[in-house]
């Protein structure tokens, strides 16, 4: 147990913070590996005053009128963006990233809120007149009940706002259960939403690890789970949700590819894969960690992106001029170097070996962070576990291939199916890509296309479990039930029993 002195961070249940009772874990700042928190684990029983909590303010909430829930939502996010750089502080200083991506992250979870003050429009129904004599019938949607979303590390912000805003504007209450590695933001968001109006009890957070979690999966009174992580874990969430009847999306791994080909612009291509690569220190679902490069573009770009990932600006994320931070916890950091280890013994060429880079080199107060430079490997096959497996790290494998077609081969036989780009001046090229590949989320000369507010964000393949993606209009139809309704009135009504299919009449 972590000393009084540091910052206690508890629950958020019914409206107010809850202390922990038994477990916690200290919370560290990656970039100087000081501890600056101790985050309470929850037991069953803090999960289950939690969702009492939403499960009771269910019913009034999924009765307000939606243009009423919008109207929360309007002043939840006029809240957000007068409190947008508090936020990104506080990503920073837990996760690590630096505060100009902590910026972006805030930014692009803002956008689902925009997107959820519009759902009283999503939520109208259709209506046919006359479908029989005498009779109409419409389609209305309603909210399923609590609903839970179970969130990773790397966007303690965003990945949450892709779930609780959508759930809450369509008439849901909401249980959150962040990570323990950076717990902090999940609060501030709670204590925003009462500031906005939002009753006691629609939102709540439960701190905590797989005990929290395996509470969630099999609790009666929660009706659907979000998650965003691991593909393990992704498998895990799915197939236990779903076991005790719950509706589930799971987003999971990537190993995300961008195919570079010879006449693509040489120059956007380096700023793309070492932003892609690097930016966030390659902690993100969506970065780019295998160059595909086609023919005889690998000699010409390859020591262009050596010589650009040799002098990364890699410090402190406070620093407004940091190109990347350290990596988030020292486990992570140990995984990493594994890899590197594991590409060197099966052959791979490594031509910039993050490890070099130390706490000394991000400057004075951070001898003591999880640091790694950005590190790049040559010549890597399908076979090696640094292609195979997400390492969620600061590191490119390029692969050579020697046209179009082996490169969209290449991509289609990998497990996963998260994100992909392809850099190219040509627009066949561009649009066979497009359709060929088998990837849920497709850039062409966009590094890292992740989906706006009103798309939805989700892969294919080991990348997505579930049917539905996260936000836009799927994330609403996730969030709701389609409820058909036929009416008619005594005056249309034949007189005599009708022992027969109904048909139109």
């Amino acid at each position: 147990m972590s000393s009084s002195a540091v910052n206690q961070i508890g629950h958020y249940i019914s409206g107010k913070p809850v202390a922990g009772k038994h477990r916690s874990q200290d919370v560290f700042n990656p970039a100087t590996g000081a501890v600056t928190g101790c985050v309470a684990l929850a037991d069953s029983a803090a999960v289950d005053a939690a969702v009492a909590s939403a499960q009771a303010a269910f019913p009034a909430w999924s009765d307000t009128p939606p243009l009423r829930r919008a109207r929360v939502m309007f002043k939840f996010l006029e809240l957000l963006n007068a409190n947008k750089d508090t936020l990104a502080h506080m990503i920073t200083a837990e996760h690590g990233k630096v505060f100009t991506d902590a910026q972006g992250e805030v930014a692009r979870g803002i956008d689902i809120v925009e997107f959820a003050c519009g759902m009283p429009q999503l939520l109208k129904g259709d209506f046919t007149d006359q479908v029989s004599t005498g009779m109409d019938n419409w389609t209305l949607r309603q909210p399923l009940g609590v609903c839970a979303g179970i969130t990773p590390f790397n966007f303690p912000v965003m990945v949450p706002m892709w779930m609780f805003p959508v759930a809450i504007a369509a008439g849901n209450t909401f249980v959150l259960k962040p990570s323990p590695i950076d717990p902090s933001a999940a609060l501030y968001m709670a204590d925003l939403l009462k500031q906005a109006g939002l009753p006691d009890g629609v939102f709540n957070v439960v701190q905590g690890d797989k005990e929290a979690v395996d509470a969630l999966l099999v609790h009666p009174d929660v009706k659907a789970v979000s998650f965003v992580g691991s593909t393990p874990i992704a498998n895990y969430i799915y197939e236990t949700g779903a076991h005790h009847g719950k509706r589930v999306q799971a987003l999971g791994g990537a190993k995300n590819h961008m195919v570079v080909m010879p006449d693509a612009d040489l120059e956007q291509a380096v700023d793309a894969l070492i932003g892609a690569a690097y930016g966030s220190a390659g902690e993100r679902c969506m970065a780019i960690s295998v160059a595909v490069l086609v023919g005889d573009v690998a000699d010409k770009i390859i020591p262009k992106i050596a010589a650009r990932a040799k002098t990364l600006k890699i410090k402190n994320g406070i620093h407004l001029d940091a190109e990347m931070g350290p990596i988030v916890t020292k486990a992570a950091y140990e995984r990493i170097t594994g890899y590197i280890m594991a590409g060197e013994m099966q052959g791979a060429d490594l031509l910039v070996d993050g490890r070099k880079f130390t706490g000394k080199d991000a400057g004075e107060g951070s001898e003591n962070g999880y640091w790694m430079g950005g590190t790049l490997f040559d010549n890597v096959t399908p076979d090696m576990r640094i292609y195979k497996e997400e390492i969620f790290g600061p590191v490119l494998s390029c692969v050579r291939v020697p046209d179009f077609a082996s490169a969209v081969d290449l991509i289609n036989a990998h497990e996963f199916g998260n994100g992909v780009s392809c850099f190219t001046s040509d627009g066949n090229v561009a649009r066979e890509f497009s359709r060929r590949i088998q990837v849920g989320m497709v850039g062409i000369n966009v590094p890292i296309p992740v989906p706006m507010a009103w798309h939805g964000f989700g892969g294919w393949k080991k990348s997505l479990f579930g049917d539905m993606h996260a936000y836009g209009e799927e994330g609403m139809r996730f969030y709701t039930k389609q409820k058909s309704i036929m009416q008619r009135w005594p005056a249309s009504i034949a007189k005599g029993a009708e022992f027969v299919m109904p048909t139109s009449k």
